[in-house]
């Protein structure tokens, strides 16, 4: 039994389809998987169990990278074919079983859309995360035991989506102050090396004996291990945040230019908080351009975010 899975280039979608997979594995516990997915999100299936490739899809000119990934399948016959890329390659391919998504005008969570391309609409398969015990060794060393740990993803991967450095400040002073129900925790900071300069006013506002600094040090593998070692996770709209929710780690996503009802993050631990300004009114507002315009989400207050952190926490304890 062979499976050839074709998933996303960004890291947040690719964790979204995880539990396609998961199911399909699930299903047939001894085929042998082939995985095509971007560069930035291979790294999430490189611990997969009963993986035999994986292929790192990388763009070329004249959308070359299609015809590679075509060259490097074709000469197998595959048992099942999924491919959420809604290529050409999934119809091309010699295979008992074919799935492609369609462009999906459903208004339901990316999850029940991509649960729909395997008839799971209605009961799509949980995103789950895979990591080796390397991974869980190493993550021990960078978050040694000790006092709680709050997760804090203060980056995204366009300015709109970033929520003020300074109010992350702000929260963390107030969720660790005394007699608060963080006082005393360590505050993990998680963002790409390139994501740093973003975020250092942040750092550096975080005393040494509580800060753990994680930007840029950790492969997927690693940091998914680290944030199953935090007590919380409160982060913008990112493939972070849907990793910590696929990690079972109980999750606050930040929103305001994204579609919440098709991104919040997926799971029982999970909440989300918005501007007060909907995703119309931000992205309709004269000049937008996601590429340039700056941060909006000052919508979203600190007294919100607190309270939500607070009532997710609380959730938790209760259930």
């Amino acid at each position: 039994m062979r499976i050839l899975f074709v998933t996303a280039n960004r890291i947040g979608d690719a964790v979204l389809s995880t539990g396609l997979l998961s199911h399909l594995i699930a299903q047939h516990p001894h085929a042998r998987v082939t995985v095509a997915a971007g560069p930035v999100a291979a790294a999430l299936f490189a611990d997969l169990p009963g993986l035999e490739r994986l292929i790192v899809l990388r763009k070329r000119a004249f959308s070359l990278h299609w015809l590679s990934l075509w060259l490097a399948c074709i000469t197998r016959k595959w048992d099942i074919v999924l491919d959420l890329r809604r290529s050409a390659l999934g119809w091309t391919l010699f295979a008992g079983q074919r799935f492609v998504s369609s462009k999906s005008t459903s208004s339901g969570h990316r999850v029940q859309q991509l649960g729909a391309t395997l008839g799971l609409a209605d009961t799509p398969p949980t995103p789950t995360v895979w990591t080796n015990s390397a991974a869980e060794t190493e993550a021990c060393q960078l978050i040694p035991n000790g006092a709680p740990v709050l997760a804090i993803a203060p980056a995204a991967n366009w300015p709109g989506k970033q929520w003020r450095a300074q109010h992350f400040v702000a929260l963390i002073e107030r969720l660790t102050a005394p007699g608060a129900i963080f006082a005393g925790a360590r505050i993990a900071i998680f963002a790409a090396e390139h994501e740093r300069p973003q975020i250092a006013g942040l750092l550096d506002t975080i005393p040494d004996a509580q800060r753990i600094d994680l930007v840029g040090k950790t492969t997927l593998p690693v940091a998914i291990t680290c944030l199953r070692r935090c007590a919380l996770f409160i982060g913008n709209d990112s493939g972070l945040m849907h990793m910590a929710a696929a990690g079972g780690v109980p999750t606050l996503g930040l929103f305001g230019p994204s579609r919440v009802e098709h991104y919040a993050p997926w799971g029982a631990k999970t909440a989300w908080v918005r501007t007060v300004d909907s995703y119309e009114e931000l992205i309709g507002a004269p000049g937008y351009d996601h590429r340039t315009t700056g941060t909006l989400m000052d919508g979203l207050s600190v007294d919100a975010v607190e309270e939500a952190s607070l009532g997710l926490w609380r959730k938790g304890l209760a259930s």
